[in-house]
């Protein structure tokens, strides 16, 4: 109890100072930003004072833990990069910028009130507590009524102390109050508000979305890897048994037909298979990335097909695969659908974004609502990404993916 009771003095004496100190600032500031702010230095003056503002505030966080038990939360969103203007607008749309200043505003009438409450409450009551000291080391035999009595007589002075002492309880109850009134406040304007709960929240739920798409990658990867290295070889082996059988057997006609249909009916499901697996996740993608990916595609399409980008860049796995069905969609339209010769496919990097764009010579007219498309923009928008397409009557079309990583 008594240490909390001098944390509760301590904090509610010192918002004295503080509480002019955030006062001045917020008048100071808030003048000088509004006086620069039609000129160029209105941008860095609002940054700066920001940063000054939020300094404060972080005091006046660590100044609650006495009182709280715990620092406040702080509730900044961050505002790394990017121009001058772009980080101002990240810094005025939080609403604690503004939840601070308030906070700075608000601190001089409260700790004025609280402060000076509470040291004449505990000097009051610590000053009855000591009267027979004080009466003897200053005695005034002149005193009026009813100092007098007490001051001057024995029985006055002890009852004094007396008095003091049954009121120290309340004289405690009192500071440890106003200070955690005082201390909720100030949790209430300078933690984190909704806002920040549901920035946290939409971040925490795509980071999981995120670890759920990756999941259901590695997972394919699986698939694949198995009937690649299972069905697949098994496949591959009764064949090649098959055929080593038509080789040494010396049978009827009959037979050997049917031999040779048993191996036509496995070539049909190697092929078959290895459409699946390619569907699935081609195994190119994962050995050696997008670009060599891509680059198998454009072997096997029946247009011209220019590749952009760094062949060594590799991304997450996740964005690859959604990158590799959209370039694989999308020549597949181009050549089935648009009448194209040539096709461009580029890929870049940029920061936290790859883009992905095809960009072909065909008619044009392609339906952005198709099933087609519409298919490849829910694959897309599962990663947070975004589809675009362009597509006028005569040409060109230009399909393009935007994929954070």
């Amino acid at each position: 109890m008594i240490r909390t009771t001098v944390s509760a003095l301590a904090y509610l004496a010192s918002s004295l100072v503080a509480g002019v100190v955030g006062l001045s600032w917020a008048v100071v500031s808030t003048l000088g930003v509004s006086l620069l702010a039609i000129t160029q230095l209105g941008g860095p003056a609002f940054l700066g004072a920001a940063w000054v503002t939020r300094r404060l505030a972080d005091l006046e966080r660590q100044r609650a833990r006495w009182i709280l038990g715990a620092a406040i939360a702080v509730p900044y969103l961050s505002i790394e990069g990017g121009t001058v203007r772009q980080r101002v607008s990240r810094v005025a749309v939080q609403p604690a910028t503004w939840r601070d200043l308030a906070w700075l505003v608000a601190l001089f009438p409260l700790g004025l009130a609280g402060g000076i409450a509470a040291i004449v409450v505990t000097v009051v009551d610590l000053a009855a507590v000591v009267a027979p000291l004080w009466a003897w080391a200053v005695p005034n035999p002149h005193a009026p009524f009813p100092m007098r009595p007490l001051m001057t007589t024995v029985p006055g002075r002890f009852g004094l102390t007396v008095l003091g002492v049954l009121l120290l309880p309340v004289t405690a109850w009192f500071l440890r109050t106003a200070g955690l009134a005082q201390a909720r406040v100030a949790r209430a304007l300078l933690a984190p508000g909704a806002h920040r709960h549901l920035v946290d929240e939409a971040a925490r739920l795509a980071q999981t979305r995120r670890r759920v798409v990756d999941a259901q990658a590695a997972e394919l990867r699986r698939i694949e890897r198995d009937l690649h290295d299972g069905a697949q070889a098994r496949i591959v082996a009764a064949g090649m048994t098959l055929a080593l059988a038509a080789r040494k057997l010396r049978i009827g006609a009959a037979a050997e037909s049917d031999v040779d249909l048993a191996r036509r009916q496995l070539d049909d499901a190697l092929t078959e298979l290895r459409r699946l697996v390619r569907g699935i996740h081609p195994p190119i993608l994962t050995d050696r990335g997008l670009h060599a990916a891509v680059a198998a595609l454009a072997g096997d399409s029946p247009l011209a097909v220019e590749i952009r980008g760094d062949p060594n860049d590799r991304y997450p796995a996740a964005v690859e695969s959604a990158a590799y069905f959209v370039i694989a969609e999308g020549l597949a339209n181009a050549g089935k659908h648009a009448d194209a010769r040539t096709c461009v496919v580029t890929l870049s990097r940029t920061t936290g974004t790859v883009t992905v764009t095809l960009t072909d010579d065909g008619q044009g007219g392609a339906d952005p609502s198709g099933s087609g498309l519409d298919g490849l923009r829910r694959r897309v928008e599962a990663l947070d990404g975004q589809l675009f397409i362009t597509s006028p009557p005569g040409g060109p079309t230009v399909l393009s993916a935007e994929l954070p990583h």
